[in-house]
């Protein structure tokens, strides 16, 4: 690969751009190529290709640059992983850094610390203690690999061998997702949004762990259940499918611009029984009005993101100590919230798409000492209920390096009927 000073250059200031971490990294990369319209479809390509594997590797590349300093950062990567001579990128440097290149060409990466083996923060790494460093080192590890592209059919309108069999006439290469029954994994990343399964609803981009939160609320056709965070209303649509758009589905945000990017995905998915709100916040006269009536809540945390490292490399740069005991406290107040909504007998799903347990297992723990009325279920069990085979213990754990999905966290709470001898549905 070789690299011209023009590119480097734009990806140098590209880097420098998004360093300063006021939105994420693929808004600032879009933004960016709008306003340089000069870039040919090939410059784009290197410069996306090459400050995204900088994000990716940023530990690495500090380590080897001795510094974080943008452009260093981008020649560190062409030097260390790309494979460019010194020869090759001097045009992109600057007067004296040629001895600095040599440096960096030849720093060894023989006894790396822990984070900068596994591309990880140190605070990260810190609260990940509690796992042997090989586990650390093959989740750090897994997130710098691309993450597959995986559908989830609708079942409203099709089946997924009828989606497998429409993909192998056009030659696409598929294949059913290892867990989900829904999920179907491509074997190369394309552009669906002009593909007719897409735009008749068939399918939709999502991550097969994404996928599996849906079998764990495991809604009943005449339910009444809340999608507590709906987001952009992915996981809302998976379970409306199961739900065989019976019953009722409310998909509850406090972002408009997220519920509004719902709205032409719920045309699409054929789904009747889903009604769509925005509330101001986790205590909304919407949300009062349905407490204790409610079967079923999926509250799909706000969190960290750290699991989905993958798709999003700069959340590792973004993300802090501060930010996560602001996330934290909002969790709690989420679930506390979400939790008044059920009925006695009623489920709540807590997830988070977070390798970290103060969002995780803490989170649950605390939850379940100050609200005796809940107790945890079995994530695995549930899951053996829906014939996926998946047993990662009483929670559900989901990791690219174990199982090939984004990482997730989920854990299944139900509240207690108060008769004795009585269980939860």
């Amino acid at each position: 690969m070789s690299c011209s000073s023009f590119q480097f250059n734009h990806a140098a200031a590209l880097m420098q751009a998004i360093m300063i971490f006021d939105a994420p990294a693929d808004a600032v990369t879009s933004r960016y190529f709008r306003e340089h319209p000069n870039l040919g479809a090939h410059d784009r390509a290197f410069v996306a290709e090459t400050v995204f594997a900088v994000l990716r590797h940023g530990r690495l590349l500090e380590h080897v640059a001795g510094d974080r300093v943008p452009r260093h950062l981008v020649a560190a990567y062409l030097l260390r992983l790309r494979g460019l001579n010194r020869r090759e990128i001097a045009p992109c440097l600057r007067e004296g850094e040629m001895e600095w290149a040599a440096r960096v060409k030849a720093a060894s990466l023989a006894d790396e610390p822990l984070p900068v083996q596994a591309e990880l923060p140190d605070w990260v790494v810190e609260r990940l203690r509690p796992l042997p460093d090989e586990e650390v080192l093959a989740l750090g590890r897994a997130m710098q690999a691309a993450a597959p592209l995986d559908l989830r059919v609708n079942t409203v309108r099709t089946t997924r061998a009828q989606v497998l069999a429409s993909l192998a006439t056009e030659g696409i290469a598929a294949a059913p997702t290892p867990y989900s029954p829904v999920g179907v994994r491509l074997a190369d990343k394309r552009v669906l949004a002009r593909h007719p399964l897409f735009l008749e609803g068939h399918v939709e981009v999502q991550d097969e762990g994404s996928q599996l939160l849906a079998f764990l609320v495991a809604p009943k056709r005449h339910d009444r259940v809340v999608d507590f965070c709906a987001g952009a209303g992915g996981k809302t649509l998976a379970l409306g499918a199961l739900m065989h758009s019976q019953g009722h589905l409310y998909a509850f945000d406090v972002s408009e611009k997220r519920l509004s990017r719902f709205k032409p995905r719920l045309k699409r998915s054929g789904l009747s029984n889903v009604s769509a709100a925005l509330i101001s916040h986790e205590n909304d006269t919407r949300i009062k009005r349905l407490a204790g009536k409610i079967d079923r809540v999926l509250v799909d945390a706000p969190c960290s993101g750290l699991g989905t490292l993958r798709r999003n490399p700069d959340l590792k740069w973004r993300q802090s100590p501060h930010t996560l005991a602001e996330l934290t406290a909002r969790q709690a107040v989420i679930l506390s919230a979400a939790a008044r909504l059920l009925k006695p007998g009623g489920r709540l799903v807590y997830a988070t798409c977070s390798i970290l347990p103060e969002e995780n297992d803490a989170q649950v723990e605390a939850f379940l000492a100050a609200h005796p009325e809940f107790v945890r279920r079995d994530a695995a069990e549930i899951l053996a209920r829906a014939r996926i085979p998946l047993d990662t213990g009483p929670y559900c754990r989901l990791g690219p390096h174990r199982h090939g999905t984004d990482g997730f966290f989920a854990a299944v709470l139900e509240r207690a009927t108060g008769a004795p001898g009585e269980t939860a549905p």
